[in-house]
């Protein structure tokens, strides 16, 4: 009688997900009975988030920042499984998806992320723009080709949050619109960037300088309409027209994992050990953006893709351990630097004791980014078409 094969479903194809996926379809399993290892994600495509910007100024497409699960996956066992979640019965070992499917599980990875919160002020669920997956980048970059085919002297963008993504998409959108724009950032803090290296903070606020993007700091949004958003600074209300409204602060667990009877913290989190499994659920491992996870020495991971990457390694290990009864591994972060894109041809890197900026930084940060991309097979396609492309610029201006 055949045993039936370990069942490993992972959801969510995010960098914690995926990864994981692709690091357990490579390990060295038993031949004659694998495991059965399902990825599940509501979207078609792998979003290389990281390198989502630079749609918005034509320096990559979609196919290199969003390749298909269906081409990332072909050579491999894994199923994909495209569908949203409906539920999850951790009792009954289950996942019921959108499309009325239900599957079974053995080990269950929970990689979907998180969501930006939209219900923060009033307005902001209605005209504000998040910006995080593919579909909101097409939304915006929808309606700033409506805006720049009109007779609008100026284009008026407000960006909500100075983070990395809040100073990158100013940068991205200052250079696009040219001297069109009149872009301004609004944080509540009392600089950009609060938690960054101050090589990066100082690198990108020039950066901001230099585009004229103005920076409205210690400053809060009250309301968002069609056409205005209003700020207070120090006690004095302030409506101001705008055009665009990008609101990039926050992320917030998504509704099925809030249903989860799992053990979370303050911010709904699932709580996890330094192996990645879900605290008195050992079958269970979250990851990414809706884990509340300390590495091997107690520190605080964040939820960054570099980190969500690095988790990969360690779930797809500790999974693979658990069904061949070899010792866990407690996740040990490895900060390797941040770096952001400050424009076209221009970034700002900072770590392990190398500081980039402009011109070197870009192309470091595209290599790595290069070197990061999920299958060989894809790293080879995008690479090459980033050689080949000065070379088509060139014989198309000769």
């Amino acid at each position: 009688m055949t045993q039936q094969p370990t069942r490993i479903c992972i959801l969510g194809g995010g960098f914690g997900g995926l990864y994981t996926a692709l690091n357990l379809s490579q390990m060295p399993w038993n031949l004659a009975n694998p495991p059965e290892i399902t990825l599940v994600d509501q979207r078609d495509r792998f979003l290389f988030a990281p390198l989502l910007y630079e749609l918005l100024t034509g320096e990559l497409e979609t196919w290199e920042i969003a390749p298909p699960f269906t081409e990332l996956l072909a050579n491999t066992k894994i199923r994909f499984h495209q569908s949203a979640v409906n539920a999850i019965d951790t009792g009954a070992k289950q996942v019921q998806l959108a499309d009325e499917t239900r599957l079974d599980y053995d080990y269950l990875v929970l990689a979907m992320g998180g969501e930006t919160p939209m219900d923060l002020v009033p307005g902001a669920a209605d005209y504000a723009i998040p910006f995080r997956t593919l579909s909101d980048a097409y939304r915006l970059e929808e309606k700033l080709r409506l805006l720049e085919q009109s007779d609008l002297e100026k284009i008026r963008v407000a960006i909500v949050g100075a983070g990395y993504s809040g100073v990158e998409l100013a940068c991205k959108l200052a250079e696009r619109l040219g001297d069109r724009g009149r872009l301004r950032i609004i944080e509540i803090a009392d600089q950009i960037l609060k938690t960054s290296p101050e090589f990066n903070r100082e690198t990108a606020t020039k950066a901001l300088t230099d585009r004229g993007v103005w920076l409205d700091l210690e400053t809060t949004v009250e309301s968002i309409t069609a056409d205005s958003i209003t700020l207070q600074y120090k006690g004095k209300t302030d409506t101001l027209p705008v055009d665009i409204v990008l609101w990039t602060v926050g992320t917030k667990t998504i509704d099925e994992i809030d249903a989860l009877p799992l053990k979370k913290n303050s911010k709904g989190q699932i709580v996890v050990s330094p192996t990645l499994q879900v605290v008195d659920h050992p079958e269970l491992f979250a990851l990414g953006d809706l884990a509340d996870s300390q590495d091997a020495e107690g520190k605080k991971v964040p939820g960054t893709a570099q980190a969500a990457f690095q988790q990969a390694d360690y779930a797809s290990w500790n999974i693979w351990a658990s069904i061949t009864d070899r010792p866990l591994l407690p996740f040990r972060y490895s900060p390797l630097g941040e770096m952001m894109t400050l424009g076209t041809d221009n970034a700002t890197l900072s770590g392990l004791g190398i500081k980039l900026q402009g011109l070197p930084a870009h192309l470091a940060r595209r290599l790595l980014y290069l070197y990061r991309m999920p299958t060989l097979d894809h790293q080879i396609k995008v690479g090459l078409n980033w050689i080949a492309q000065p070379i088509r610029e060139i014989l198309l201006n000769f």
